[in-house]
């Protein structure tokens, strides 16, 4: 902080001048301060080891899913009658956001989202809230309706997925297989999870003749009557002896399947075996609610959840422990389709590398400008800085990921900066004459809480992403606590180690460099000298110069494509399929069949798994799985390297459009960082009429297909799909005694069949299913032939009761928040960005939103939603920042005029930022903002380096003009290092796909900012104190 010396007296700068001489204490008590400096480095050393791993940091997933079933209700009525009221009372619960609602014919699948700011200690509370609320209306929905049934454990990672295969093997070979592999895996605390995908479930098939037991008399309720009774579990009691209580039971071969066969069923006088009646076979639910294949085989799907906080490579190891014990039959393979271990060690590997280029360029530019005992000096303290962060790092339960370790890699381009700054003030000292104990102390005086203000506002650069609320911003998180953990190190080891180091190893007092060096030195001080003067006389040049780039770089900005997060590095790519709604799963089957043989055999393709009747599950945090649905079928597709990758992502697409999978709309897509966003082109209306929002939906797709950007516009909600509606003859029904229960009942049991009982075999459950026999009960031509029995259980045929007739009905109806709404999504071509796109089709859309019909509204949605919500959650924590950062410079500096002239300096950065990522064609994402908001603080450290220094010179009584110009050379090579070490130790982040938008704005801002601080500083000095530059010094 400023000293307490009035301007006309001269500062002490002495080792007294602060009561208390941090520096001094440490090189007294050197070897106390050595010993603690190794501790540290060992204590970090095992917390490094120790530290989690993972692909990404976790943030709450503030999303919950919400099913329910009613069998025969329509779409329209699952609207109406479960879908509206369940939205109305669960819109009470706390940080509610919306509901989107999916509703098809006999069910409905809910999305129900908490606020993105929602704080993630409160999800939970808002899902328990929310599954009272369904506990509370359940017994009010309509008769029949099964659940709602929630899924709060929807954001689970799967880290490893197992995929379980064998040529010739059945589902329940596998499904037994898949169980044991579950029991192993479970006895290790680091896995919390295991979940299953693709499994067939066994049941009995009991297949009647129409004709036949309608000739005998038999109604099909009668065998199931008797199936019921041979499944139940009776109790026939107990013997007791006086010695043993002996229990009855009851067996029938064992419980085995074939014993259905024998059920006796009565006919008339007799009884007749069940097998007489009806085939029995044990077999498979026809159609399956889900298919998993793998490599074109069918497949059982595990998932290994990690226990929270656990290492990803000891899941690893658990993993490949129990495959290689598992002692599996000839002929089974399992296969990892998905191993984020593997992703995190890559991931890991390159970054450690980076970061290493990062140590080895900051070490090797200390050593060459510095000299090699200071440069050592320096060296010496990021070990300990580094060690210090990872111990606090484990402490605070913050892992190794991709956003810590990009982290790191900023952080140590800046951690030198502090023992940059006081091992060159302690030179100076020693060049001045003092000894190497009295420069540690000087310098103590000199820099310590210039440096301190400085770190502090550099920190607060990055406080934005730390306390954003969103989802976003939690991701981002751990970006600021690393760098600021590091930061505050290096200013504790700058003010402790550094000055000790720096008495046993710089040179002697009155040390000179070599002649050579000195007459270098001198000319570069010279040219320097020259161009600050220069800058000083004419002031109003420099700054009219740096206003009209400054303006220039505005204009720049408007021309760099705009993104939300970067496509990554991962080498998946899905193949979306979707069919018409209403299509059955078995069609869904075949076009992602196509799609398998297609890839056969492609070189460029390790595996294909393939989901069909709903999406992958949760194996990366970033990806939302898409809600069940039997015409839609996703492949994940696993290329042998980027390069594949993207071949395979071109002949796709190619052979695609070309007729590739038949009527199914595909689309190729890669991963994305950051929260998942469905399509990066979304614009979504809201009514109350489905016929007007596909008229208005129509409209907004034609002026989408006109922007060849765009690639297949369409609406998630369109066609109408066919349907069989029995128009019944009341009179005829009343004559045979026949309700519309019994009706929809006999019905249902011809054509899907029904449970009538479950089989128990050991450890498995088998459903017993009864139904027509035959292909024919799916042929809607012979619907009317189906058999229905009259009061007295003869046949009756239906068209005797019922006219059959071919309807359109709606097959999906989608809503949000209780409006229908239909959205219009497109994706974008590889080149350009979500969000320009998308803003650039919203002023298009001004006609037919100045069109629409009351009760109608339209909103865009997108990767342009999506990034307005994460700038947005920076936008309300930014105040709150730069009042902090103004608070901390005001501290230091204790003027407001000083205080203005630093802020003026702070948006150079701007400058070179909007340069580079012109040149660099880097599109400016949410990444880059941050990396601007950085910059601002790095630039304002540098400018509080000056302005201390041209204070503490006026304070020498320096006339205006000499302070100002002999405070810019004092500071300029310090300042200038710092900020070519930072600049440097980003060069290896910059390759990231991720990081890269970042370091990139950082780089080039930093070294114009650094370069034009040196003259702006010093022209806005000479401005503001214009009156003062011939004069004798005052403060302000």
């Amino acid at each position: 902080m400023p000293s307490n010396a009035r301007p006309n007296e001269a500062p002490n700068e002495g080792p007294g001048m602060i009561s208390f001489n941090l520096s001094a204490w440490a090189v007294r008590h050197g070897a106390l301060v050595g010993f603690f400096a190794v501790v540290l480095c060992l204590a970090g050393l095992d917390s490094y080891l120790k530290l989690g791993r993972s692909e990404d940091p976790s943030y709450a997933i503030k999303v919950v899913n919400v099913v329910a079933l009613w069998p025969g209700a329509s779409a329209q009525e699952m609207r109406d009658q479960v879908a509206d009221p369940i939205e109305e009372k669960l819109q009470t619960i706390p940080y509610f956001d919306r509901i989107d609602t999916y509703a098809t014919p006999g069910y409905l699948a809910m999305q129900v989202w908490v606020k993105d700011h929602t704080p993630p200690a409160q999800v939970p509370q808002s899902f328990y809230q929310l599954r009272k609320k369904l506990y509370d209306m359940a017994g009010t929905l309509p008769e029949g309706v099964q659940g709602p049934f929630v899924d709060d454990e929807f954001g689970d990672v799967d880290s490893v997925l197992l995929a379980i295969k064998g040529e010739g093997a059945s589902p329940h070979d596998l499904e037994r297989i898949a169980d044991r592999l579950q029991i192993a895996l479970l006895r290790h605390s680091e896995i919390s999870r295991i979940r299953s995908y693709g499994k067939q479930p066994r049941q009995v098939l009991v297949e009647y003749d129409d004709a036949r037991i309608g000739t005998l008399g038999v109604p099909p309720e009668a065998i199931s009557a008797a199936l019921a009774d041979f499944t139940r579990q009776h109790d026939a009691g107990s013997l007791d002896n006086g010695q043993q209580r002996l229990r009855i039971s009851l067996a029938a071969d064992d419980g085995l399947a074939g014993a259905i066969g024998a059920v006796p069923i009565p006919v008339g006088h007799s009884v007749l075996r069940l097998d007489d009646l009806a085939q029995v076979t044990v077999g498979y639910p026809a159609p399956p609610s889900q298919i998993v294949r793998h490599d074109g085989q069918h497949a059982v799907i595990l998932g290994v959840v990690m226990a929270e906080g656990e290492n990803l490579a000891r899941i690893d190891r658990i993993v490949t422990r129990t495959l290689a014990e598992a002692n599996l039959p000839q002929g089974i393979e399992v296969q990892r389709v998905a191993n984020q271990p593997a992703v995190v060690d890559d991931a890991i590997q390159e970054f450690m590398t980076a970061f290493v280029e990062a140590l080895v360029i900051v070490l090797a530019v200390c050593l060459v400008v510095l000299g090699w005992r200071t440069g050592i000096v320096v060296a010496l303290s990021v070990p300990v800085v580094l060690a210090i962060t990872f111990v606090v790092m484990r402490a605070m339960g913050i892992e190794l990921h991709r956003v810590s370790l990009g982290a790191l890699i900023i952080a140590l381009g800046l951690l030198v900066d502090d023992a940059i700054i006081a091992i060159e003030s302690m030179l100076r000292s020693i060049e001045a004459g003092k000894s190497r104990r009295e420069a540690a102390g000087m310098a103590w005086n000199s820099t310590a809480f210039p440096m301190l203000t400085g770190t502090l506002v550099t920190f607060i650069g990055f406080m934005p992403v730390g306390f954003a609320p969103s989802s976003t911003g939690e991701y981002l998180a751990s970006m600021f606590w690393v760098i600021a953990i590091a930061l505050i190190a290096s200013w504790l080891v700058a003010v402790m180690l550094t000055p000790w180091l720096g008495v046993h190893l710089l040179p002697a007092q009155g040390h000179r460099h070599s002649p050579r060096i000195q007459r270098l030195q001198d000319r570069v001080n010279e040219g320097l000298r020259r161009a600050v003067h220069w800058a000083v006389d004419h002031y109003g040049k420099v700054i009219g110069t740096i206003a009209a780039l400054f303006l220039l770089a505005g204009l720049g900005f408007v021309t760099v494509q705009k993104q939300f997060f970067p496509v990554s590095e991962r080498v998946d790519l899905f193949v979306q399929l979707r069919l018409p709604q209403g299509s059955s799963i078995e069609a869904t089957a075949r076009a992602a069949a196509e799609v398998e043989r297609f890839l056969d055999g492609d070189p460029d393709a390790t595996s294909v798994t393939t989901y069909v009747g709903q999406g992958p599950p949760r194996f990366w945090l970033a990806l939302n799985p898409a809600l069940p649905n039997p015409a839609y079928a996703e492949l994940v597709v696993l290329g042998r390297d980027i390069p594949a990758r993207e071949r395979l992502k071109e002949r796709l697409e190619q052979a695609l459009s070309q007729g590739l999978a038949g009527a199914a709309r595909a689309r190729v897509i890669r991963f994305s960082f950051g929260p998942p966003v469905a399509y990066p082109v979304e614009i979504r209306i809201s009514g109350p009429d489905p016929r007007e929002l596909r008229r208005i939906g129509d409209e907004v797709r034609g002026i989408m297909a006109q922007d060849r950007r765009m690639i297949d516009p369409h609406m998630n909600w369109n066609e109408l799909s066919p349907a069989l509606q029995l128009e019944i003859e009341p009179d005829r029904m009343r004559l045979l005694g026949l309700s519309l229960a019994q009706l929809a009942a006999r019905l249902h049991m011809a054509v899907d069949g029904a449970r009538a009982g479950v089989l128990r075999q050991q450890d498995e459950s088998l459903d017993v299913i009864l139904r027509a026999a035959g292909a024919r009960r799916n042929d809607p031509a012979f619907l009317s032939d189906t058999v229905v029995a009259n009061i007295d259980g003869r046949p009756v045929p239906l068209s005797q009761v019922a006219a059959v007739h071919v309807v359109n009905e709606e097959p999906i109806i989608w809503q949000r928040s209780r409006e229908e709404t239909l959205t219009v999504a497109a994706d974008v071509i590889d080149g350009v960005q979500g969000p320009d796109v998308g803003a650039a089709l919203w002023p298009q859309l001004d006609g037919i939103r100045a069109a629409l019909p009351p009760g109608y509204r339209m909103t865009q949605g997108g990767a342009w939603e999506e990034s307005m919500k994460a700038n947005l959650s920076i936008a309300k924590v930014f105040p709150g920042v730069l009042l902090l950062m103004l608070t901390v410079i005001m501290v230091q500096v204790q003027s407001v005029s000083r205080l203005v002239l630093i802020l003026l300096s702070a948006p150079l950065g701007l400058i070179g930022a909007s340069l580079v990522l012109n040149l660099t064609h880097t599109p400016f994402g949410f990444v880059a903002l941050l990396g601007l908001l950085a910059l601002s603080g790095m630039d304002i450290r540098n400018s509080v380096i000056l302005v201390d220094q041209v204070d503490a010179n006026l304070r020498r009584h320096m006339p205006m003009r000499q302070a100002i110009i002999e405070a810019t050379l004092l500071r300029a090579r310090p300042v200038a290092l710092t900020s070519t070490a930072a600049v440097l130790a980003l060069i290896p982040l910059s390759r990231s796909v991720f990081w890269g938008p970042m370091a990139l704005t950082i780089m080039g801002g930093l070294i114009l900012a650094t370069f034009m601080t040196i003259l702006f500083l010093p022209a806005l000095y000479a401005l503001w104190f214009r009156r003062q530059l011939s004069g004798t010094s005052e403060t302000t």
